[in-house]
């Protein structure tokens, strides 16, 4: 398979090589061995260095992967009218988590300025400084006249109130490695022998991923993920927030399907160049590592630390009760050149073999008492 990749420039590959040797420098003073999650984190995330916080393009076509606000504005549009009703219902602010290239933000706040439903504030939270200026740049490139509304955080505030969006965040939270044996439950993890990673399984000494690995069922001889992070996340927005709403958009299923005796090798994906593989130790900082989502744990993390379940579905029907289609209908079909482009990025959208049943949205929060459109409609919360 990774013959089949492009082949990255030099400068691509003294970057990975300098992220690589800054990995083996952990694993080492760490006594030989990490977590994968450590792994992960580090690929992803290490200053300067990491898939996240260096300067290379990650979106869109020059990228090496294609996100739904970049597809389309459709997207973000669409969304913007979900928020309205959480925002009327708790307070005028959005909170967005990992924006991306910036792309999603400006289409919301476009959409919203035209239904005359702007927040009173628009923050970010975003971990990587090079994403933080794109992000900024675009604003105010594209819309100075709101960029005033628009803030950065550096971590999430002690109380939140109104809504709170995060699209592709969870899935690239980092993920434990863990392996059920006949022999009982180990931890796989990395171990670096001269200058390439190795795998190694070890017993786990997180008891808190313990637990929850011995809470599972699953056949022996079964490796896959379980996301700490993710349920972290989740706990700290829970018990920070007030009153609204959080919704995450992003590909997953819930436990039972997630844990499925078929899916004994995990789901971990590494993207580069549009390509997808499942070799994390290759091009270093130069692809994505990601893990599906076990929505049934976000839920639960969630209901654990005080929000409530608001709805469970896919992007398509969350779209479609939306009123993605209402957006296509303000464009004559006979304007070819606009309409046809739209009607290929809903198709994408929406499509089953596509982003459509893939990806899938769920909605937590607090006070919230009437019923969130994006989900009267294609409930699958009996999946999770």
């Amino acid at each position: 398979m990774r013959a089949n990749l492009p082949t990255p420039s030099p400068d691509a590959i003294a970057h990975s090589e300098r992220l690589s040797k800054l990995i083996r420098h952990d694993i080492a003073t760490q006594g030989g061995w990490i977590p994968f999650s450590r792994f992960m984190e580090l690929a992803l995330y290490a200053p300067g260095l990491g898939y996240y916080t260096a300067g290379a393009r990650k979106f869109g076509e020059a990228g090496d992967f294609i996100t739904a606000p970049e597809l389309s504005t459709l997207f973000g549009r669409t969304l913007a009218k979900q928020l309205i009703e959480v925002m009327q219902a708790s307070t005028s602010h959005i909170l967005e988590l990992g924006a991306g290239s910036g792309k999603l933000a400006l289409d919301i706040l476009t959409e919203l300025e035209k239904r005359d439903a702007l927040p009173e504030r628009y923050s970010i939270l975003e971990v990587s400084a090079d994403l933080r200026q794109r992000q900024q740049a675009l604003i105010q490139e594209r819309l100075p006249h709101l960029a005033s509304k628009v803030i950065w955080l550096d971590a999430l505030p002690d109380h939140i109130s109104g809504a709170v969006i995060g699209n592709e965040v969870l899935d690239a939270l980092p993920v434990h490695l863990v392996y059920w044996s006949d022999g009982g439950i180990l931890e796989r993890g990395v171990s670096s022998n001269g200058g390439t990673f190795a795998w190694q399984d070890r017993i786990p000494e997180n008891t808190a991923l313990l637990d929850i690995a011995k809470s599972l069922t699953v056949p022996d001889d079964y490796l896959s993920e379980i996301s700490l992070a993710a349920r972290g996340l989740i706990a700290s927005l829970s018990e920070r927030m007030d009153k609204g709403a959080m919704i995450f958009i992003d590909y997953g299923f819930g436990s039972a399907e997630y844990y499925h005796p078929q899916r004994s090798r995990g789901t971990l994906m590494c993207h580069y160049r549009h390509h997808s593989h499942d070799d994390p130790f290759y091009l270093l900082g130069l692809q994505d590592i990601t893990a599906h989502v076990d929505f049934t744990a976000i839920a639960e993390s969630a209901i654990d630390h005080g929000a409530h379940f608001l709805g469970y579905t896919s992007q398509a029907h969350f779209l479609i009760n939306n009123g993605v289609t209402d957006l296509m209908s303000e464009v004559s079909p006979e304007d070819v050149r606009t309409y046809a482009p739209l009607s290929s990025q809903l198709q994408k959208l929406t499509s089953p073999a596509e982003m459509g049943e893939l990806f899938k949205v769920i909605a937590l929060g607090k006070g919230m008492e009437e019923p969130l459109a994006g989900f009267l409609r294609g409930d699958m919360s009996r999946r999770l």
